[in-house]
């Protein structure tokens, strides 16, 4: 068995300036004011179409990020309709071999450390898990009957392309003191990405 930490990879190639152009290009149709278009109008015009929430526009631009992260906090990910996503599948992934390691990957819970009696348990249950799926491959049953006992800390890869404007929305939720802990552990740090990348559109969110 094998614990890591959650991660992601933006994989869009993000460029602010050219983002902004975009938007703009595209937000201007609604004036037919393209004429006032400048090598640095779009900074100006984007924020303000922001403060007057006039947000469909920036759906016009999209961002991908692969997220590793343990099923749970998946299946809160995909909760966000306008998106589209390709996950990694516990159907056709059989953990029982080479490419796999021959075993199961399961993401660390940021909530307990190492130390704690309540982390000792989980480790003990995974461990367990990980030997029942593997009893059950080896006699015969397919990926997609073992799976049935594969636990929520099961690590998954779960790319995910959004516009701006449900990014926004995303990260609203996400990194909100309500959220789920694991959740947070990853929404927070993408933020912060995304605020270095595009601040025009994102600096607007703060963290609790």
């Amino acid at each position: 068995m094998k614990v890591i930490k959650p991660t992601f990879i933006i994989e869009s190639l993000i460029d602010n300036d050219e983002f902004l152009k975009h938007i703009e290009k595209a937000g201007r149709t609604a004036y037919k004011s393209e004429d006032k278009i400048t090598e640095d109008s779009a900074l100006n015009f984007v924020k303000m179409i922001i403060n007057r929430g006039h947000l469909s526009v920036i759906e016009h631009t999209f961002v991908t990020v692969r997220i590793i992260c343990d099923r749970g906090i998946s299946h809160e990910i995909v909760r966000h309709r306008l998106a589209s996503y390709t996950q990694e599948s516990t159907r056709y992934c059989n953990y029982s071999k080479g490419k796999f390691g021959n075993e199961i990957t399961v993401i660390d819970p940021c909530f307990w450390n190492e130390e704690d009696e309540k982390y000792k348990i989980w480790a003990e249950a995974m461990r367990s898990i990980e030997y029942v799926y593997n009893q059950l491959i080896s006699l015969g049953a397919t990926a997609q009957e073992a799976r049935s006992v594969l636990p929520n800390s099961l690590k998954t890869e779960i790319v995910m392309t959004m516009n701006l404007r449900e990014w926004l929305h995303f990260f609203d939720l996400r990194t909100s003191k309500g959220a789920h802990p694991q959740m947070r552990e990853i929404a927070i740090p993408l933020l912060k990405e995304f605020q270095k990348r595009l601040p025009a559109i994102f600096s607007t969110i703060i963290i609790d």
